[in-house]
């Protein structure tokens, strides 16, 4: 290969880089790894094969049409770069000081790949999260410009959280942006000069209503005040604050106790390669991974929630959608969740604070389809609570990996510094939240009476593995007739 440009090299010559840390100088350089493109003539057999795919119907596709054609072959210029390097003509990234507390010092996170911002890039990955795939596609499919810069008038905060002595701390935030949540305020000078910065924090207002609350005003739990809960419907006010993950790899490697150059190879490679910059960028410390985020609910004022007088009830909650939304009734969650919505109320109508923090771990972060194939070994194997967690290992190789090592974060953003009653039995959680100075006064386990009883299984495996409770535990010999629903008549029915 020699001193062959790599310009002119096919994908199989591209050079593969294996030297350590040490020696990734001598790339400092180097040129974009880039391929060519199809020639002209290429492209344009592929447009006009374009443009004769027909749908089933015999109607052309409005992909197809001959403007949007024109738009495919001008997206992109001729060149792609796969990866960069510290040192290159491309690579001037903006000033990004972690944990400074003025916002300017701090400097915005510019991840875009825009003409504008490429060179001026000091993060790895895309906005969106998961949805980031989906903003891929529609550019792609021509329904969305590649340059389309958001219009963010009237977009600004409902409420204008103060901010916290955290956000200036390198250590108590690691896996969300404090200043995600007002970039134009910020960061609007560089928005100015056509660098692309987003938000990764939304904050606004809503009515929600929940069927168990309009059942709990039915039997008086709680009440309309006119202000949390509006009406006998069960309208709630709340305020909602959406959060995407960006994460700072140093403070991200430090909580969960490895090297930062583990955790960068294992993101690169289980995610398909697909962030080669992760290793060959070592002078880029933040990284927006392509996971979901979370959601805070926010019951009576928010100015509250950081109130050191005022106090707080809090629910942490991880997805589980079969149970959230559809109530499958397997396990708890539906009811957990329902239960801390109601605690929040009442806390809000008690001059406090109410709140629940939705993340999107669903099936303890291993997924919809994992969880659904150890129902599946659960149901057909025998599912009793003493062998709960091995059904999920079997599967998974592991029975848990949301990890609250980070969870604590928003709780630091928010500016709470103390919980009052936290409605949560999870060992995990409670020990994520204490470890990061934040005291939990009250443990609230969720009521008998709530559990349905399939959930059985799943509740009292979860108490003899240190969830909390003030109510009975049991052997591992007693676990053994804790048994579920099983699936007598479904076998062999018709659906």
């Amino acid at each position: 290969m020699g001193d062959q440009p790599i310009s002119h090299l096919t994908l199989a010559e591209l050079p593969v880089v294996t030297e350590p840390p040490s020696k990734r100088a001598k790339f400092a350089n180097m040129p974009s790894a880039i391929l060519e493109e199809q020639d002209e003539q290429q492209q344009q057999q592929q447009q006009q094969q374009l443009q004769q795919k027909q749908r089933p119907n015999g109607v052309l596709s409005r992909k197809t049409s001959s403007s949007n054609s024109s738009v495919v072959s001008s997206r992109y210029n001729n060149r792609i770069v796969l990866t960069t390097y510290p040192g290159q003509s491309v690579a001037d990234p903006i000033s990004l000081e972690w944990g400074a507390a003025d916002p300017q010092e701090r400097g915005p996170i510019i991840v875009s790949r825009s003409d504008e911002s490429f060179k001026r890039r000091n993060a790895i990955g895309a906005h969106g999260g998961s949805y980031s795939f989906y903003n891929a596609l529609a550019i792609a499919a021509g329904d969305l410009a590649r340059d389309f810069r958001p219009n963010f008038t009237n977009t600004q905060p409902t409420f204008d959280f103060p901010q916290q002595p955290a956000w200036g701390d390198p250590k108590k935030i690691v896996s969300m942006d404090p200043f995600g949540n007002d970039v134009v305020k910020h960061f609007g000078k560089y928005m100015d000069e056509g660098l692309d910065v987003r938000p990764t924090i939304a904050v606004t207002r809503a009515t929600m209503r929940v069927s168990e609350i309009s059942e709990s005003l039915r039997h008086g739990r709680v009440s309309v005040d006119g202000s949390v809960v509006l009406n006998q419907a069960g309208d709630v006010r709340v305020t909602k604050v959406a959060v995407e993950p960006v994460w700072y790899l140093p403070g991200v490697a430090e909580r969960f106790g490895v090297e930062e150059s583990t955790l960068r190879r294992a993101l690169f490679e289980h995610t398909g390669g697909s962030y080669p910059e992760l290793i060959t960028r070592t002078d880029l410390n933040v990284f927006l991974p392509p996971i979901g985020g979370l959601t805070v609910y926010i019951f009576g004022p928010p100015e509250k929630v950081s109130d050191p007088n005022a106090k707080l009830a809090l629910r942490i909650h991880d997805e589980c959608n079969g149970s959230d939304v559809f109530q499958s009734d397997i396990c708890t969650c539906r009811p957990y969740l329902a239960f801390g919505i109601e605690e929040a109320i009442k806390e809000a109508q008690n001059g406090g604070s109410g709140v629940v923090i939705y993340f999107r771990k669903e099936g303890r972060a291993l997924g919809e389809v994992v969880k659904y194939l150890v129902y599946n070994a659960r149901k057909r194997g025998g599912d009793t609570a003493d062998k709960y967690f091995q059904r999920t290992e079997n599967v998974a190789g592991v029975r848990d990996m949301r990890f609250q090592a980070l969870m604590p974060d928003i709780l630091h953003w928010l500016g709470i510094t103390k919980i009052d009653r936290m409605l949560s039995m999870s060992n995990m959680k409670h020990d994520a939240i204490v470890e990061q100075g934040i005291p939990i006064y009250e443990r609230i386990p969720i009521p008998d009476e709530m559990i349905p009883a399939d959930s059985r299984v799943e509740i009292d495996a979860k108490i003899n593995a240190g969830y909390f409770t003030t109510g009975a535990t049991y052997t591992e010999e007693e676990l053994k007739k804790v048994e579920g629903r099983g699936w007598q008549g479904w076998e062999d029915a018709t659906h």
